[in-house]
């Protein structure tokens, strides 16, 4: 009798357990999308808003910047705040930051509302992993988690769709008030499906106390920020004028500074042994690479598309479609793999494929078609790219301590961000003479040369740095937020 009675008492608790995290998924793809939706709606919005190379790569860096660059800060806040209620400030901030997007009227205007949904990204992402990671225990935790790294590779597909239909159609605003009634919606259902109080997990790297490194974590967002405005500023001013080389110099001092303050505080944001561990540097490294290749790739593409071969926004999306499926198929396959052979030879592999991707892509010119040089070439590279990212979090999380799993995974996922906001600063400034319309395929041609040599230089260094052997109980991700 008491077993039925217990079997009756479980099923709805596990039923609202799954309806929080089909809430907590909506919200999570939510963010995800604001990363590949804006990439199909750039050229439209430049021509708008009347924005350059410079103005059009910052909309883009902006997001991820902020976004990557507070995420470890946000899960503090989790652990320090409690969960839900981090959750609801960061999904009521990017709400509000969309549609302050959506109505701005100048770059400036588009561009802090890109940084304030960044932030509010920040603190929503974790947090809501956090309340995953407590409602679901044992097999069923496994289950979510799963269903919670498969938002990463659909969030890119949906993006680049969505990113088409809605510039095509009621305009480039609406890829940022579509999150405005989801965002509400997520907000109105919260209070009533997650639990009020779930506890933050008890990880042996995450301080409690309520001691939260606000210093650490606007020192190195600081650091990239100034690293970016070096980057793009290069492409007009040279690598030798005063408007890059003083950003990168305060770059350097400002990512020492985080070095010696996470040094001295007795909560660090990331602890500089876990830092230095190989799996943690083999892991950023992968994923920084990976990201970067990933976004630069989407950036160049997307504009050569649009102000080379004339493209539509809808049709630039379609056609991106594949590249988005290519990335999903191929972190699958990736995960399977390492299972077998191990994390070093799927990383080499990875970045070779994606070496010969970008070679076929340069193969680009206003005569040929893009479904015979560059389409090819981009699900070719999308291919390689998705096995990286797994690799990425599945070497680090099987090779660092328990003690060390919270942290470890906090930097691969910053990395992920900060790696695509450095990637498409890079790729703009080496392209930049081509980045305006009409101005011809050479520049895209040079950026696409820089990918091609940067993914075989990353497979040559992966070949001695991804730590060898297949992982034990390997831990499979796309790289957001696991």
């Amino acid at each position: 009798m008491s077993h039925h009675v217990g079997t009756r008492a479980a099923a709805p608790a596990q039923s609202k357990g799954w309806a929080v995290l089909a809430l907590l998924c909506l919200a999570q793809l939510m963010l995800i999308i604001d990363i590949t939706v804006v990439q199909v709606a750039l050229p439209t919005i430049g021509a708008d808003l009347a924005l350059g190379r410079e103005a059009l790569t910052w909309v883009v860096t902006t997001y991820t910047l902020c976004f990557g660059g507070l995420m470890v800060l946000g899960g503090r806040l989790a652990d320090a705040l409690g969960p839900r209620r981090t959750l609801m400030a960061g999904l009521a901030l990017f709400t509000a930051a969309s549609l302050a997007c959506g109505l701005a009227g100048d770059g400036g205007t588009l561009i802090a509302g890109r940084a304030v949904q960044g932030v509010g990204a920040a603190l929503l992402s974790p947090a809501a992993l956090a309340v995953v990671t407590t409602v679901f225990q044992g097999e069923r935790r496994a289950r979510a988690l799963a269903v919670w790294a498969a938002i990463g590779g659909s969030g890119a597909a949906i993006g680049v769709l969505l990113g088409g239909v809605l510039t095509d159609g009621p305009g480039w605003m609406w890829v940022f008030y579509v999150n405005v009634p989801v965002g509400l919606l997520v907000l109105a259902a919260v209070p009533r499906v997650v639990p009020a109080r779930v506890a933050a997990r008890a990880t042996g790297d995450a301080p409690r106390g309520g001691r939260v490194d606000v210093g650490g974590a606007l020192l190195v967002t600081l650091a990239t920020a100034l690293l970016i405005y070096g980057l793009v500023s290069a492409g007009d001013g040279g690598w030798a004028s005063a408007g890059t080389l003083l950003p990168l110099a305060g770059a350097a001092v400002s990512y020492v500074a985080f070095v010696l303050v996470e040094r001295s505080v007795r909560a660090p944001l990331m602890r500089i042994e876990t830092l230095a561990r190989r799996p943690v540097v083999s892991g950023a490294f992968v994923m920084l690479v990976a990201t970067g290749l990933m976004l630069g790739l989407f950036f160049l593409s997307s504009l050569y598309l649009q102000h080379v071969l004339g493209y539509s926004p809808l049709r630039t999306g379609l056609t991106f479609l594949p590249v988005a499926v290519a990335i999903t198929l191929g972190a699958h396959v990736g995960g399977r793999l390492i299972g077998k052979v191990g994390g070093r030879p799927v990383a080499v592999a990875s970045f070779l494929l994606t070496a010969a991707g970008a070679a076929l892509m340069t193969r680009v010119s206003p005569e040929a078609g893009a479904y015979t040089t560059l389409v090819p070439g981009f699900v070719l590279a999308a291919v390689g790219i998705g096995p990286a990212f797994v690799t990425a979090t599945t070497t680090t999380m099987a090779n660092v301590p328990p003690g060390e799993n919270g942290v470890a995974s906090g930097v691969i996922n910053t990395f992920h961000e900060l790696g695509g906001s450095i990637g498409v600063a890079v790729v703009s400034t080496v392209a930049a003479s081509s980045l305006v319309p009409g101005a011809g395929a050479g520049g895209f041609t040079s950026g696409l040369v820089l990918c091609a040599v940067v993914a075989g230089v990353a497979a040559a260094i992966s070949l001695g740095l991804v730590p060898p052997g297949r992982p034990a109980g390997a831990f499979v991700g796309h790289g957001h937020g696991h």
